[in-house]
């Protein structure tokens, strides 16, 4: 999955990570400056649903806004032969 806060809060005139965190603060999410800085700058290994959804709210924005699905990692999904009847 390919992680772009960054580009989504831009999009929005969010331009720093203090920035969105004092708007998620607002919105009743107080994340630590170490977090912040995990979502902000790069890639986090984890992300809570919560998190997510809180801040899908304060940006406006869709999930997959946010996630989005790297091309070259997405598996091929290959259909399951129907069960035949006896």
């Amino acid at each position: 999955m390919e992680w772009n806060l960054r580009l989504a809060a831009a999009r929005r005139g969010i331009w720093t990570a203090t920035d969105l965190r004092t708007r998620l603060a607002a919105h009743g999410l107080a994340v630590s400056a170490g977090k912040m800085s995990k979502w902000w700058s790069g890639r986090p290994a984890s992300v809570k649903l919560g998190d997510l959804d809180a801040l899908c709210a304060v940006l406006g924005c869709p999930v997959d806004e946010l996630l989005v699905p790297e091309r070259a990692s997405r598996p091929r999904l290959t259909p399951v032969p129907a069960r035949q009847a006896r």
